[in-house]
């Protein structure tokens, strides 16, 4: 394929391997604390989206006042950074492939659900910020993945028409979200099994890891 101009990549998931610590923390205040009664399953399909459409899928749209929504999320993501911060790594290969893209003159962004606090928790404890010219976090759009806006805004902020950026993802909400935005995606399979994407024709490699050969091929 030819080599793209812009590479898009999603956070959780996708650079670093932390979804298990999201879902653990949302299961918990879930059920411990809100009462949910669902099942890990259960929680895991609706992890996508804000922290507050997250809730409104649950509990239903108003359940929650904001302050409540604003509390809840706070509590959730201080016990996720807390449980995975000793784990705190990028997914094998990506710092290789950054340099790689940097060194080729590939413009990268962030496109991503987390909040401004999560994104921050990582690319500083990493020291890898230098590498994005765009960052749009859920608290950058109106509406989620699998709408096109957070992609859509990161093309807008690096100056690269979609077709022109590959997007990097874990979740098939996320490349559902690249289709409508009219860009090809590389899928990481740290979540989600390679059958939970047959729906998408606009994946163009399936990857565990970025020590993957086939990625040799988006820099020709």
């Amino acid at each position: 394929m030819k080599q793209p101009k812009a590479f898009v990549f999603d956070l959780n998931g996708t650079m670093i391997n932390d979804m298990e610590y999201h879902l653990t923390a949302w299961y918990n205040i879930l059920n411990e604390d809100l009462n949910a009664g669902l099942s890990r399953e259960e929680v895991k399909g609706h992890m996508y989206g804000k922290n507050e459409e997250l809730l409104d899928r649950i509990f239903g749209k108003g359940h929650f006042s904001q302050d409540q929504v604003l509390e809840i999320s706070k509590t959730k993501e201080n016990r996720y950074q807390q449980a995975f911060r000793p784990h705190l790594q990028l997914i094998a290969g990506l710092s290789d492939l950054l340099k790689k893209a940097e060194a080729h003159h590939i413009r990268m962004a962030i496109g991503s659900a987390a909040i401004t606090f999560n994104i921050d928790f990582i690319l500083d404890n990493l020291s890898i910020r230098h590498y994005f010219q765009a960052i749009v976090s859920a608290d950058d759009v109106t509406i989620s993945k699998p709408h096109p806006e957070t992609f859509l805004k990161a093309a807008d902020l690096l100056g690269v028409a979609p077709p022109g950026c590959l997007v990097f993802e874990d979740a098939p909400k996320g490349v559902e979200a690249a289709l409508n935005a009219g860009m090809r995606c590389v899928v990481l399979t740290t979540m989600h099994d390679k059958e939970e994407f047959r729906d998408y024709p606009n994946i163009v490699h399936f990857i565990e890891d970025y020590t993957d050969a086939s990625l040799g091929d988006l820099f020709s």
